[in-house]
């Protein structure tokens, strides 16, 4: 329908407001800065839903986003995300079309490359956010897809993410368990929004902020175990820029085939052999946040926490920072690389990647999930315990595996996180619906064995995803127990903020007609690197009980640094 002007005022009342309808129709006609100044007066006016005829028309998403910090976001509710489901043929190579996508403005990829069939079924590509929610230390902005900071809020980053959650609806249901949403990452430095009594060292030293979240409106699912592919959404510059990686990997393809060139190496994930991921760039030198002494010195005082009482047991982590020679391009062009060499020395179900702008991204390989909310019903998987694991050596694993399974520490640890997550989740979930489905598993992962647990529960009516992620962030298995006084002692232990690490990435939907409570897909953000400018930040840390070896947990932690460091060729 071509745009039409309000009509003209009568004396005696105020202008009709233009309708969302009305803003929707001028994208053609005005600049975008003119379109959220026309939805703000829509949105503010109190006819502006009656007006419009429609409480389901579209908008433009930065300014839809931006109607979400006002005082009253119900004046916005019922914006909705297309959800159709088009299926696409199955991408040959899976990396190849990530490296597409990652010349694209924030490139994410959710990405199951390994672990238990069960885990590591679905992948998530996309890119071109059509905006982003970007929490800064007292801020959290809305920043649209020009990079232009189209609102600033001083409330609680969590209420803000509910406020924009509650101004978008899915259109339609899908059985799929990704589609249009919220992608990126909450850092562990949100937990004093959580808990007021938290506590955070006083120094932030990695350059990322504390939230990162993007509208994507179009993206790419990827069913491993039964070869499917779907491009799910209806809208926004995420579509055009998977139609274009897919385009690209269609023409690929048909080149492969015209040269005759087998597809016979490629295996059900979409994985070639050939190792792309050359070493990013020389090491200048890699420096760590505690020094050998400092770090046993805090096993020892979080060893003295417990045995007064405090505490139970208590996640502690150092951080080593990798200096990296000047890149002749981009700083952000050598991240991908990065990751494919990351994804491919240690394949876990729960891995991403996430470019954030500014040459920064974070790169995750953890094997650890969160939080899984669908239909209501939220899964949490902790885990506690880790022995190594040898390919093809067959009695080396298994003594390891009886060892894990033995370990009388290593259960104590789980059965205490177990109990603190059935808490956490009873806060949002239905009354006796929390139970303990999997008191302690042993799983094979790319290299290392873990035992973990299961916990689920049924969201109670009236709670949504923000609720559960109020009443569980950030995740028990890796600050403590009692977890807030453990928090309180991470601070005062750990010199520097985590900022990512330990916080949770993936993915955020906002409530639908199927889903009143929204869902989520987060993991726990281990063994997960953070890069910026010409450094890559790698944090490595353990659990502390009673019995803790001051040598011994020193020697884990580095131990877990070297190896991840020799695997992406990092090592000095």
């Amino acid at each position: 329908e071509p745009a039409r002007s309000p009509p003209r005022p009568a004396a005696n009342r105020p202008p009709r407001p233009p309708c969302a309808a009305t803003v929707l129709n001028l994208v053609t006609s005005q600049s975008r800065r003119v379109i959220v100044g026309r939805f703000f007066t829509a949105a503010r006016h109190p006819r502006a839903l009656t007006a419009c005829g429609s409480a389901r028309s579209v908008v433009a998403a930065d300014s839809l986003i931006r109607g979400a910090l006002v005082k009253s976001p119900a004046a916005i509710a019922g914006r909705v995300l297309a959800s159709g489901v088009r299926p696409v043929q199955w991408p040959a190579d899976v990396e190849g079309l990530f490296r597409r996508l990652s010349g694209r403005r924030g490139c994410v990829w959710l990405d199951s490359a390994g672990g238990p069939a069960a885990l590591a079924r679905w992948s998530v590509l996309a890119a071109e956010p059509s905006a982003a929610l970007v929490g800064r230390s007292g801020a959290t902005q809305v920043v649209a897809a020009d990079g232009e900071i189209i609102e600033e809020s001083p409330r609680n980053p969590f209420e803000v993410l509910r406020s924009v959650l509650s101004a978008l609806r899915i259109d339609g249901a899908s059985s799929l368990p990704y589609g249009p949403g919220l992608y990126g990452y909450l850092s562990y430095d949100l937990a004093p929004h959580v808990e007021a009594k938290a506590a955070l060292p006083p120094t932030a030293d990695v350059p990322l902020p504390e939230m990162w979240l993007g509208l994507y409106e179009t993206v790419l699912v990827l069913d491993h175990e039964n070869r499917g592919a779907f491009v799910v959404g209806g809208g926004g510059p995420s579509r055009e820029a998977i139609d274009e990686a897919l385009d690209a990997a269609a023409r690929r393809r048909a080149a492969a085939v015209k040269r005759r060139v087998s597809s016979s190496n490629v295996d059900a994930r979409g994985l070639t052999p050939a190792a792309r991921g050359a070493a990013c760039a020389a090491v200048r030198g890699v420096s760590c946040n505690m020094t050998p002494r400092e770090f046993r010195e805090g096993v020892a005082r979080a060893r003295e926490y417990i045995a007064a009482g405090d505490i139970y047991q208590v996640n502690l982590s150092r951080r080593y920072t990798v200096a990296l020679a000047a890149a002749p391009g981009p700083s952000a062009a050598r991240w991908p690389d990065l990751y494919v060499r990351l994804r491919r020395a240690n394949p876990a179900p729960y891995a991403a990647y996430l470019d954030v702008g500014e040459g920064r991204a974070v790169l995750s390989s953890s094997p650890e999930l969160f939080l899984d909310l669908r239909g209501g019903r939220v899964v949490t998987r902790p885990i506690k315990g880790t022995r190594p694991l040898r390919a093809g050596d067959q009695e080396f694993n298994r003594r390891m595996r009886e060892e894990l399974a033995a370990s009388a520490k290593d259960r104590a640890e789980l059965v205490m996180i177990v109990d603190l997550e059935r808490n956490d989740l009873g806060r949002v979930a239905s009354y006796g619906s929390v139970r303990v489905t999997e008191p302690r598993a042993i799983e094979a992962y790319a290299a290392v064995y873990h035992t973990v647990a299961t916990v689920e529960g049924r969201m109670h009516e009236g709670q949504d995803v923000v609720d559960l992620l109020k009443a569980t962030f950030p995740g028990g298995s890796i600050t403590g127990a009692p977890k807030v006084r453990a928090m309180q002692i991470i601070a005062e232990l750990e010199p520097t903020r985590r900022s990512v690490y330990t916080g949770a990435v993936g993915y955020v939907r906002p409530a639908s007609v199927s889903e009143p409570a929204g869902g989520c897909v987060l993991n726990i953000a281990i063994r997960t690197l953070l890069a910026a400018g010409d450094a890559v930040h790698i944090q490595v840390g353990g659990g502390i009980v009673a019995d803790s070896d001051l040598e011994a947990e020193f020697q884990e932690t580095s131990d877990k640094a070297r190896a991840m460091l020799a695997a992406l060729g990092l090592s000095p």
